[in-house]
């Protein structure tokens, strides 16, 4: 027998403020309109930590490189309803596959604003590297907000523009997670 942890224990589960898309089906409710710029990564003495500017003229020189791996690259952040986490998360978009369906969406008058309905982006893996991946973006149909979901969002303040400061979005108070629950059950693919 193993004596090193003890017996029965588990790892606590951690949320994050930031959603991240697993592999499979990813339901959420966009929250808030989006704030748009760019974004490059830099080693600092805390670790690698994100920059991110309103337009490309912000962006040093050495970060505007045209390999997208390297250089700054272009970004959506927005508040969102995590579904799977049953919490309020801010979204960071920078996959182009994504941001183009969500536009494609917005822009059509039978979609118009994603706040209006919840959206579903798949995930699959299409290789063993990191980069091969790829995304659908499904929306479903127009629905009110879940009454739970919109007071939860009316309790926790998403402040965006904290992340061009290299701020957390939610610094300025505690955020209710999945133990507040919404008045909706959990989304299931």
């Amino acid at each position: 027998m193993n004596d090193f942890l003890p017996k029965g224990y588990t790892a606590p589960e951690t949320q994050s403020h930031f959603m991240e898309f697993e592999e499979g089906q990813n339901y959420f409710r966009a929250l808030s309109p989006a704030i748009v710029g760019f974004e490059w990564w830099v080693e600092n003495g805390e670790g690698v930590k994100p920059n991110r500017v309103r337009t490309l003229e912000e962006v040093p020189e050495e970060f505007r490189a045209v390999d997208h791996r390297q250089g700054a690259r272009h970004f959506w952040a927005f508040a969102v309803y995590n579904y799977q986490q049953e919490a309020i998360q801010v979204l960071v978009l920078r996959q182009q596959t994504i941001m183009r369906a969500i536009e494609a969406f917005s822009k059509n008058p039978k979609w118009g604003n994603p706040q209006g309905y919840d959206l579903v982006v798949e995930k699959t893996k299409t290789g063993r590297g990191v980069w091969d991946v790829e995304y659908n973006v499904i929306p479903e149909p127009k629905a009110v907000l879940d009454p739970g979901i919109a007071e939860l969002a009316g309790q926790v303040s998403v402040r965006l523009e904290a992340l061009f400061e290299g701020d957390d979005p939610f610094a300025t108070e505690e955020r209710p997670t999945a133990g507040t629950k919404a008045g909706r059950a959990r989304r299931q693919p």
